[in-house]
């Protein structure tokens, strides 16, 4: 195979300049060129290596180009590309059998998709089929996708770009505050969720949420609130959508997040991780739901035999390695080192968040807007020493760590040590 010629990251900009929407933006004032990734790792055209502690925003659980997944992709792809559910195939079904034994309590039917956006979409119009009603709740912070349905229960100003969304949505506070304790603002959020269904709960089809916001900066609320939220929902015959795009396959320490708070949500969404980058998502219920969304419907690509094919790979991965329980320890020892690293610079994190490889560090300086610029000094500094980090939060300052969950002690140890050596160099700069 020839080498690839490599046109270098100034003309790889300049042509996304050229050719890209204007609203499609990348990290970093000095951006790499990713050529390659192996496991945990990328490298740039110039053949710098990074260790990957974003994994595509939380896609490649598995490690990039994991040749345990790759291969089975490679094969599928060479035996059968694509049918569409209209034609019997194999893959397809052999995944959502796989899926009904591991998803929680009675979830057992699952419609496949593209994208997580498109799952979300697909849950709320279940859920909108099911009830008979038009309304749905969401929490302020979350991301639920780029569709007008899941843009208009998206919580996060940044990405409600539609001037023209769906206005039967009622937003409550999240169960967060940074001047509340968790117990505190799991309260007032309940408190608001319960003046939302006494006001308007007969016309409510669904409350959509993540159990760790991720883009609303990584927030994870105390262990009883969506036991509560269940309760109250199931008052008013509203139905509980748990949005796990982000959190799903292991990376917070169990299969799925929502199991931490010992809740069964009535229907569950599903992407990124699934395929380990590959495109594959879906959303489940039960049969009692599933048996509402009764009317002609297809996917094209949703399901096609390679995503199946590779999804049933990711999750032979996922067990055979034991990702969910290596996720929980070493994702505890890169939080502890986070907690370390902010007691030792209070003046620049404010707040270490999250459980397993869905981790926030959210940052500090004298207004928002010097908080973000701090935010992006750190990710371009880190990149300079081979460490991808993510960002996230209502004001951009949240340092994500979301890695592969390959990644080893001793990466986790690396990348500790580099924050340690920015944090310090950027203190002695101000």
């Amino acid at each position: 195979m020839a080498e690839p010629v490599y046109i270098g990251r100034e003309a790889v900009a300049a042509k996304r300049k050229e050719t890209f929407f204007p609203c499609t933006a990348h990290f970093y004032r000095d951006a790499p060129q990713i050529v390659r990734g192996s496991m945990q790792y990328l490298f740039d055209e110039k053949g710098n290596r990074y260790t990957d502690f974003f994994a595509g925003v939380s896609v490649v659980a598995c490690g990039h180009c994991n040749p345990a997944i790759t291969s089975r992709t490679i094969e599928q792809l060479q035996r059968l590309q694509h049918t569409s559910t209209i034609y019997l195939t194999q893959p397809n079904v052999d995944l959502a059998e796989r899926l009904a034994g591991l998803l929680p309590g009675g979830l057992r039917r699952t419609f496949f998709v593209n994208s997580g956006s498109e799952a979300n979409e697909g849950a709320l119009l279940l859920a909108r089929m099911h009830t008979g009603r038009k309304g749905f709740i969401a929490l302020d912070g979350g991301l639920h996708g780029r569709t007008n349905l899941t843009m208009s229960v998206t919580g996060l100003q940044m990405w409600r770009t539609d001037d023209y969304l769906d206005e039967d949505v009622a937003f409550i506070e999240r169960p967060y505050d940074p001047n509340l304790s968790l117990e505190q603002a799991a309260q007032r959020s309940l408190d608001s969720l319960r003046r939302v269904l006494e006001e308007k709960g007969d016309s409510i089809a669904a409350m959509i949420v993540e159990p760790i916001q991720g883009n609303g900066g990584m927030i994870m609320p105390v262990s009883w609130y969506f036991r509560e939220v269940k309760a109250l929902l199931e008052a008013y015959g509203v139905l509980l959508i748990d949005d796990e795009i982000q959190t799903g396959y292991g990376r917070t320490g169990k299969m799925f997040a929502i199991e931490h708070f010992g809740v069964v949500p009535d229907i569950i969404s599903m992407a990124k991780a699934l395929g380990n980058g590959v495109p594959v998502a879906a959303f489940a219920t039960t049969d009692e739901i599933a048996r509402s969304l009764n009317r002609p419907s297809a996917s094209t690509f949703g399901g096609n035999p390679v995503s199946a094919a590779t999804a049933l790979a990711v999750l032979d991965y996922i067990e055979g390695e034991s990702l969910p329980q290596r996720a929980a320890e070493l994702g505890g020892r890169l939080k502890s080192g986070l907690q370390e690293l902010m007691t030792r610079y209070p003046q620049r994190i404010a707040d270490v968040r999250g459980t397993g490889f869905m981790l926030g560090a959210e940052l500090r300086a004298e207004d928002a807007n010097a908080a973000a610029v701090f935010t992006d000094d750190v990710l371009e500094a880190m990149k300079d020493r081979g460490y991808i980090i993510g960002k996230n939060g209502i004001g951009r300052n949240v340092l994500a760590f979301q890695p592969p969950i390959v990644v080893t002690e001793q990466n986790v140890d690396g990348l500790l040590e580099a924050l340690n050596e920015v944090l310090e160099l950027l203190a002695k700069e101000d």
